[in-house]
């Protein structure tokens, strides 16, 4: 008796035991999950492999007509990824080239974004004459990306104009000649406001 007894107080340790350990599971549970999200900054022109174009004037047939620009180029496109910072909400593209070429004004004109891209893109300025001094092309990005490649982001159109016209800044009196082309280098930067 005294056998069965210890078995069945053991037995009934033994529940008691292992209903409190049950017990201490609810219907709910919970752990942490840690997330971070890099700061990110990226630009480039697309497509990469003809990203180098040339420009040029076509001279007059008759007395007294001024040189023509050749027809304008429409084949680059502005990539950008973009995550902001908490401390600045947008991010800007500025533009600006190494070399004034004499008497003649680069226009640069970046149209509004299109392709597979998402989140807050930019919006573009109106046309800008290059110079050496930043100019904001795009403005207001968030965090965004525009796809990449050609016919994603914003569509880039180059043309020339020979100085003295109403909105440049170059004079047709500085055009020169050469037989040599001149090669000037056009800088895209993505940066805070």
């Amino acid at each position: 008796m005294k056998k069965t007894t210890i078995t069945l107080a053991m037995s009934l340790a033994t529940f008691v035991l292992s209903s409190n350990l049950k017990a201490q599971d609810t219907k709910t549970d919970n752990h942490t999950v840690t997330i971070s999200v890099p700061e990110v900054a990226l630009v480039d022109i697309e497509p990469v492999a003809t990203k180098n174009i040339t420009l040029g004037f076509t001279a007059p047939t008759e007395a007294g007509d001024p040189v023509t620009p050749n027809t304008a180029n429409s084949t680059l496109w502005l990539n950008y990824s973009s995550i902001k910072s908490v401390a600045e909400p947008t991010r800007n593209v500025s533009v600006s080239v190494n070399a004034i070429i004499p008497g003649i004004d680069i226009h640069v004109t970046a149209a509004a974004a299109t392709g597979s891209g998402g989140g807050l893109v930019g919006d573009p300025a109106a046309e800008l004459i290059l110079s050496a001094t930043d100019q904001t092309i795009i403005s207001g990005i968030g965090s965004a990306y525009t796809g990449n490649g050609a016919n994603n982001g914003h569509n880039l159109t180059y043309a020339l104009a020979a100085g003295s016209s109403p909105s440049g800044v170059a004079a047709y009196s500085d055009l020169q000649a050469t037989t040599v082309a001149t090669t000037a280098t056009v800088t895209y930067t993505i940066s805070d406001n």
